[in-house]
């Protein structure tokens, strides 16, 4: 990218993420603020920021009509475009609540959070989605209104079988003139962000402006980010990972955003949009790895070879611009490799990427290597809902991919006994909503955030050690991290997901999700019929699944051995209530998924029937 411009507008300038907004549209008016795919005409649409203040005009008025208060709670659970941030700034704009709800997330889940929250006001996508919702709802007496942006394909018409439910467009059109533009109170609470945890109901995370504002503008700090550039928004903005970096942060630096239409279309999307930033989690770079690594076996011994030489030239080549290798002849190789291989793969991300911004889990060693190792800068982060949510972030200029870089200028660090992270800065949390006894269990009268992760810091940065809580203990005493084994798994192409137990038992088993795609291939290497459902119970494929996992492990302490294997015949998903919207794998629904048939391999033990699928 050529002649780039700054236009950051700073904390001062803004004061309340609505103001933040206004700032923006008086400074960008007729710019581009976001894209969107037209699915009638399939071309890639421009909204700029006078439009798209012109909607939150609106749906301002539309709000104010409805006698919404300030403090009220308005929930919002679409998928990422224009509509989500209008109702967000029109909202906000009025001193309003805004909580932000996964539209794929169980309908048990959202009536909790409807409910805790008291929300008196939900968007929806469409018909569809408030039947799922509707059947499990119960009675909410506060929620006054349901918003859809359409009918739907299917089903009957629900405006006709609930008096709260109403199209956007007609309730739109019976709105009168937007109330002027509020003053509002920086600290005064934003937003409600529910935890997606992977252990019990979720918690109410209390926003202010100022968290978020304050976040947004350390990051822009450290992280360059210009007018010209381009986002492709993908994580659901329900994350505040994806709200922050991927909505707020573009806001103050007068970027562009391009809204994804689904993750199963991300390869297209990177091709057509050719954004310049993302905001990713690990999953997404797990999947691009792994697709990668099988395109490269089946084209063969050449090209792995050819690959691997690419890889560890341009990893020695970045080693080496951070001071951390020195000059080899082989650097040399480079541009060579760079135009032949190199550039080749890195262009099925756009080809035009300046920086992707990895965070919300640890991103694998081998992973952040090879794609480094390709050109691709990846910035790993690290950070907390509860911290708005960047604690810390590496930069272009000073990028160790083995850490999460050092912390936000502003937030102070330390470590208690048992190396848990604290944190305290202008990004904490007002609190958990309704939950003192949870605040104050993480939130000391100091101000001091314990995030319950285990950290080392050296030379300013920090390193991720593992959580306190996922620490599995055995019987005999020895002390195992499980995310670090499970994430060596899953580098194998062959599992989807991998989750270790053993907690409180003899040894160690694995529950093994595999690729749909790579399972298929593993079984006709082998000259086993794909379709047979027995190939799940076939003890020689699981002798050689439970040795790919003793190789992958082998690194790792004798104790950390594991001695039996579950492969699971159903995929996890974020629908059948096993993975985060986040794709964390949830661990306490896996283990109650799982009871009977881990009771019944502890009862055998490690010898016995070893080999046995779920």
């Amino acid at each position: 990218m050529t002649d780039l411009t700054k236009d950051i507008i700073g904390l001062d300038s803004s004061g309340t993420l609505d103001g933040l907004f206004r700032e923006r549209v008086r400074r960008s008016g007729p710019l581009p603020a976001y894209r969107t795919f037209d699915r009638e005409s399939r071309q890639w649409r421009a909204v700029t920021w006078s439009e798209i203040a012109g909607d939150v005009g609106r749906w301002q008025a539309a709000l104010a009509a409805d006698g919404l208060a300030p403090g009220d709670r308005v929930a919002v659970a679409l998928r990422n475009g224009p509509e989500w941030v209008a109702l967000d700034q029109a909202a906000l704009g009025l001193g309003l609540v805004v909580v932000p709800l996964y539209p794929e997330d169980r309908p048990d889940n959202l009536a909790y959070i409807l409910a805790d929250a008291g929300v008196r006001l939900l968007l929806l996508q469409d018909g569809p989605a408030w039947r799922r919702l509707a059947e499990g709802l119960g009675d909410l007496p506060a929620l006054q209104r349901v918003l859809l942006l359409a009918i739907g394909r299917s089903g009957t018409d629900p405006r006709g079988t609930d008096r709260r439910v109403q199209l956007v467009d007609d309730w739109l059109a019976a709105g009168r003139e937007p109330p002027p533009p509020r003053t509002g109170d920086g600290h005064a609470l934003a937003t409600i962000v529910y935890t997606s945890g992977t252990t019990g109901r979720p918690k109410g995370v209390m926003l202010s402006h100022h968290n978020i504002l304050w976040v947004t503008d350390a990051a822009l700090r450290v992280i360059d980010c210009y007018r010209e550039d381009l986002f492709l928004s993908f994580l659901p903005l329900s994350h505040t990972l994806e709200r922050t970096a991927g909505y707020y942060l573009p806001m103050a630096a007068g970027a562009c955003v391009a809204y994804a239409r689904s993750v199963q279309q991300l390869a297209e999307d990177l091709q057509q949009v050719r954004p310049t930033a993302m905001i990713a989690v690990p999953r997404v770079f797990e999947r691009f790895y792994a697709r990668i690594q099988q395109q490269v076996r089946r084209q063969g011994r050449l090209a792995q070879w050819l690959f691997d030489l690419t890889v560890d030239v341009g990893w020695q080549r970045f080693q080496r611009a951070h001071g951390r290798a020195r000059w080899s002849s082989r650097l040399l190789l480079w541009p060579l490799l760079r135009r032949v291989l190199a550039d080749k793969v890195v262009g099925r991300l756009g080809g035009r990427l300046r920086l992707a911004v990895s965070g919300g889990a640890a991103l694998a060693a081998p992973i952040a290597r090879t794609f480094v190792g390709l050109g691709l800068n990846i910035l790993q982060g690290y950070g907390l809902t509860e911290t708005s949510p960047v604690i810390s972030v590496n930069t272009v200029e000073d990028n160790d991919p083995a850490s999460v870089g050092p912390p936000l200028p502003g937030i102070d660090l330390r470590l208690d006994e048992a190396g848990e992270l604290q944190v305290r800065g202008p990004g904490v949390m007002m609190g958990y909503w309704k939950n003192p006894e949870a605040t104050t269990r993480v939130l000391d009268a100091d101000g001091w955030l314990h995030t319950g992760d285990r950290v080392e810091i050296r030379e300013g940065r920090l390193y991720i050690t593992g959580r306190l809580k996922d620490i599995l203990v055995l019987s005999n005493g020895e002390n195992v991290a499980p995310v670090e084994m499970e994430g060596a798994i899953t580098l194998d192409g062959l599992f989807e997901h991998a989750m270790i137990v053993g907690e409180g038992r003899p040894f160690l088993s694995a529950i093994l999700v595999p690729n749909a795609e790579a399972w298929q291939s593993f079984l006709r290497e082998r000259g086993v019929d794909p379709a047979d459902p027995g190939n799940l119970e076939n003890e020689r494929l699981i002798a050689q699944v439970l040795a790919r996992v003793d190789d992958r492990l082998r690194g790792f302490p004798g104790f950390a051995k594991i001695r039996r294997v579950l492969l699971s015949p159903e995929p996890w998903t974020v629908d059948n209530g096993l993975l985060t919207p986040t794709l964390k794998v949830k661990r306490a629904r896996v283990l109650e998924r799982y009871e009977e048939r881990l009771d019944q391999i502890y009862r055998e033990g490690p010898g016995g029937a070893r080999r046995r699928a779920v």
